[in-house]
């Protein structure tokens, strides 16, 4: 069989893509799927399977998996191939860690500095936390969504590229395990809670305690995930 051309699929329905545009729409999609445990951490990456489920030849497959690997998703085992990452309990420690320095600086410098109306979206997405953690209605992935969503808007208004790029980096990898954690029995009820006392600080301007209420946060998050 001859190899399949690089730049004759768009997965996305079907016109010409570029390579680059390739590799980098494979990579997210194998990145979704590794986020959605379709690809369970540990696993062997069969890259002539995905290669042809895809319509698309080796080639931009192995630069996304370097690209994931870069991130800290895949590891590259000699003469074995690709695998999805595991995150040791180390790891996820070392990850939580520096979360937990980034984003309570992230939250002291937006309690200072944010104006009124970036302030208001903050809140704004705490009440579609609030939403998404009803009684009856709770669903842990739209709640992880939201809290996302959150955690990066804040990230944005402290504005600092190369912050938002370390936790981008680190909150991948973090996603590996955020089924264990959020999937814990109270554990949403009691993020819920600890976003309350986030808002609430940033809202009274008060930096020492949104930094504190932010670091309460990871190391309650760490230890829902060990």
């Amino acid at each position: 069989m001859s190899p399949k051309p690089d730049h004759s699929t768009d997965l996305r329905g079907g016109k010409s893509l570029s390579h680059k545009a390739l590799y980098v729409e494979v990579a997210e999609l194998l990145r979704q799927r590794i986020f959605k445990r379709e690809l369970e951490p540990g696993s062997w990456i069969d890259e002539l399977r995905i290669a042809d489920e895809y319509g698309i030849s080796r080639t931009p497959l192995r630069e996304a998996l370097k690209v994931l690997a870069a991130e800290g998703l895949v590891t590259m085992k000699v003469r074995r191939g690709a695998y999805v990452t595991e995150v040791s309990a180390n790891d996820l420690a070392d990850v939580y860690h520096l979360l937990s320095l980034l984003e309570s600086d992230a939250a002291g410098v937006v309690a200072t500095r944010a104006t009124d109306a970036e302030l208001a979206e903050l809140q704004a997405l705490h009440t579609e936390l609030e939403a998404a953690a009803l009684p009856g209605t709770t669903n842990a992935d739209a709640f992880f969504a939201v809290n996302e969503r959150f955690h990066m808007r804040l990230l944005e208004i402290a504005n600092n590229r190369w912050r938002d790029q370390m936790v981008a980096d680190l909150r991948k990898v973090m996603k590996l395990n955020r089924h264990n954690s959020l999937l814990k029995t109270g554990r949403i009820a009691e993020s819920l809670v600890e976003h309350r006392s986030i808002l609430h600080a940033l809202l009274a301007r008060d930096a020492r305690a949104t930094v504190l209420r932010m670091q309460e946060h990871f190391a309650n998050g760490l230890e829902a995930a060990a």
